[in-house]
């Protein structure tokens, strides 16, 4: 969708390359690739004031590239007409192959002014950082704030928020819009109907799963084909027996780190699920939205997820399911944190390239996006919360959403955040996630699968080539 006549440079880059008259290097040859700086041509500032704190240009042309999954696009879409009520036209682009059609764009030093880099082929943004390919939001974050000019952005933001946007320095390069609780996601209704409470204990999931069995229900199902939806659940798992350092070791690549005695709790555990018949079949086969059906239409209890499920499966989620989502069932009393500890941070990423055309719309696009009105439309529309303090508040809310915000409030302080998914990707999704999947089909037991993360790990720790980071 292109909103007015916004025709330029990259525009007709886009073009030469369609019709053949462009050459772009193949995406497996772009990781060793930086722009250094793009001939573009950019857009001049205007002079900054309250109102336009970054100084776009009144007629400039804003591209926004929207990640077209669980959250659709209608709210970006939302959050461009207030844009354009006071600059630019937008050209509006959704795609689910944020990496395939726009990591050549980055390479040529044409990117669009704004990208949502989510979904199965998201950039890897660490490798951008590195390669000067992305535009430090500090300035974002020190501006006044949409609603409130005496308030900086910065100070209207969840805890957090900034943090995972920051790759080793205090600069933040990434913004995540939305406030994602992890859990273990169920329908009260199918714990009725069995007669049971919500697991706190390990004996007690046993228990709950081994009563669907006998009712010929699965106590798990998970997408297989993305195994690393596991670690929403298995991740705050392992930090509720062991404690926030033992995650703290394995994002900062520590040698054993994947040998505590946490890991090796965490992982018998699930693979007793494993043994004992409890995961649904042919879960190792599914995607995410066919894992989600399946649990959508009871055939299993739980699913290991993140808040934006409502909304995913909201078309095929019964109106009788009362969704939810509880902590990860505690191991047992010994756990160093208590059974309400959950993984709550922000999610849904967005960035401005260094090489956009109109780096200032794009950091004003943002800002209005972190306005009241789109963050509580972004709600209203998705089921999901935003990085925006209050947004929510008065707002109707689903059931799934609700018990997100409950459990987000019983946790209080005990909130763990792993950095392993963002600052090492590729390790995440494909090594991990691949172990523990190996696991969970049954084809191979804890001991290996251990090894075989800590293998992983021990590698990426000895790249060069990888870019490494700390927890401060």
């Amino acid at each position: 969708m292109t909103s007015g006549p916004y025709l330029n440079r990259r525009a007709l880059i886009r073009r030469s390359a369609a019709a053949g008259f462009l050459t772009l290097p193949a995406v497996g040859a772009l990781a060793s690739c930086a722009s250094g700086g793009g001939d573009n041509d950019t857009v001049e500032r205007e002079e900054a004031t309250d109102s336009n704190p970054f100084g776009v240009s009144p007629d400039a042309g804003l591209e926004v590239v929207i990640f077209d999954g669980g959250f659709g696009d209608q709210y970006a879409l939302d959050a461009e007409e207030i844009y354009q009520g006071s600059y630019g036209p937008v050209e509006h682009v959704k795609t689910t192959e944020i990496q395939t059609r726009l990591q050549p764009r980055m390479v040529q030093g044409d990117p669009p002014d704004v990208v949502n880099n989510g979904g199965a082929d998201a950039m890897d943004i660490a490798a951008l950082i590195r390669n000067n390919q992305v535009h430090d939001l500090t300035e974002l974050l020190d501006a006044p704030s949409l609603d409130d000019p005496s308030v900086r952005v910065r100070d209207t933001l969840l805890p957090g928020t900034v943090e995972m946007g920051q790759f080793g320095s205090e600069a933040m390069y990434r913004l995540n819009y939305t406030f994602n609780v992890y859990g273990q996601w169920y329908s009260r209704t199918a714990l009725e109907r069995l007669e049971v409470e919500y697991p706190r204990t390990w004996d007690e999931m046993i228990a709950v799963c081994e009563k669907a069995k006998q009712e010929g229900i699965a106590g798990w199902t998970y997408p297989g084909v993305y195994p690393y939806y596991f670690n929403f659940t298995l991740y705050p798992f392992i930090a509720k027996i062991g404690g926030p350092d033992v995650l703290r070791a394995i994002d900062n690549l520590e040698p054993n780190a994947w040998r505590h005695d946490a890991v090796r709790s965490a992982f018998e555990a699930y693979y007793e699920l494993v043994a004992r018949g409890y995961v649904l079949q042919g879960s190792p086969g599914l995607t995410h939205e066919e894992s989600q059906g399946e649990w959508n239409q009871y055939r299993a209890l739980f699913i290991p997820n993140g808040s934006w499920v409502e909304n995913e499966t909201a078309q095929n989620t019964p109106d009788d399911f009362d969704m939810a989502v509880g902590p990860p069932t505690s191991l047992d009393s010994s756990d160093a944190m208590p059974f309400e500890t959950i993984w709550a941070s922000a999610g849904e990423p967005f960035f401005v390239p260094a090489d956009a055309t109109n780096v200032p719309g794009g950091l004003e696009f943002l800002r209005i996006m972190l306005g009241s009105e789109s963050a509580r439309n972004f709600t209203q529309l998705v089921s999901s919360l935003t990085c925006v303090r209050g947004a929510a508040d008065g707002l109707t809310l689903p059931p799934g959403l609700t018990s997100a915000q409950d459990i987000l409030a019983a946790a209080g302080d005990n909130l763990v955040i792993p950095r392993m998914p963002d600052w090492y990707r590729q390790l995440n999704n494909e090594e991990i996630g691949g172990a523990v999947a190996a696991m969970m089909a049954g084809e191979m037991e804890p001991d290996e699968a251990i090894t075989r993360c800590q293998r992983a790990a021990d590698a990426a720790a000895r790249d060069d080539s990888i870019q490494k980071f700390q927890h401060v």
